[in-house]
């Protein structure tokens, strides 16, 4: 059993990223079911403000540290997780494995010419991956019949592109109409692989500028990107809370 982490109230799963993709290719060896969240800064600190939203990422299966701010809150509460598993690393393994495996795929989520750009990158760049179908995010999140097509395709894998906080929401009220398939949300990750957004070079991960490269790309996010300090002042707060 893999130990849990509790950040700000969020327990996050505290294992290698190599173990983690164990841990998923054993479900979907098993034609188990299983949702996988990909938490950073900016999902700690939403589900301070909707108390739903954080009932929907404690039904997860998997929440993953994506991002250095969370591996810097396990250091700040004397807590350490061992390593980042980012939700975009996590999402091209299993995709290399899945053309391996010959394991199915569903991509759901983005605009539509860019879900169609993302599926056929995907298909150019592993050959032997078996796309069983795509979709953008433009439905009504409420109608079930979208849930049950995609079922319909059999998948293995579904990628959930549909942006904090709706696509964990979609994927705890649908989940149940599959009867296999590792579910993760990947928000912006459909971007990248439309080649829309670039990802930030090893450089900029390796001096955890990650956030600041993203800034740059795209500067409309900066309201988002004021969670980071907020979440570290939390975290210092409910480290005193502790001690007194």
């Amino acid at each position: 059993m893999n130990e849990r982490i509790k950040i700000l109230g969020i327990p996050f799963i505290n294992t290698s990223f190599n173990k983690m993709i164990e841990i998923l290719q054993g479900k979907i060896e098993k034609e188990e079911k299983a949702f996988v969240v990909t938490a950073n800064p900016e999902i700690v600190m939403y589900t301070y403000e909707d108390a739903e939203y954080k009932e929907t990422i404690l039904n997860a299966d998997y929440i993953v540290p994506d991002g250095h701010g969370i591996l810097l809150a396990s250091k700040i509460l004397d807590k350490p997780i061992d390593e980042r598993v980012t939700g975009y690393d996590l999402m091209m393994k299993l995709l290399e494995l899945a053309n391996k495996n010959r394991w199915r795929i569903f991509l759901l989520g983005g605009k539509a010419e860019v879900n169609r750009k993302a599926a056929l990158n995907l298909t150019a760049e592993f050959p032997d991956l078996v796309l069983a179908g795509n979709q953008d995010g433009y439905f009504n999140t409420d109608d079930k019949k979208v849930a049950c097509e995609i079922a319909k395709s059999n998948p293995d894998l579904i990628f959930v592109a549909l942006g904090f906080p709706k696509q964990e929401k979609w994927i705890l009220e649908n989940i149940s109409s599959f009867s296999k398939g590792v579910f993760i949300g990947v928000g912006g990750s459909v971007d990248v692989l439309a080649g829309e957004v670039k990802r930030a070079p090893d450089i900029w991960q390796n001096m955890k500028l990650e956030w600041l490269y993203r800034l740059l790309q795209q500067p409309s996010r900066w309201r988002r990107m004021l969670a980071l300090p907020r979440f570290v002042i939390q975290v210092l707060y409910s480290k005193n809370q502790k001690k007194d």
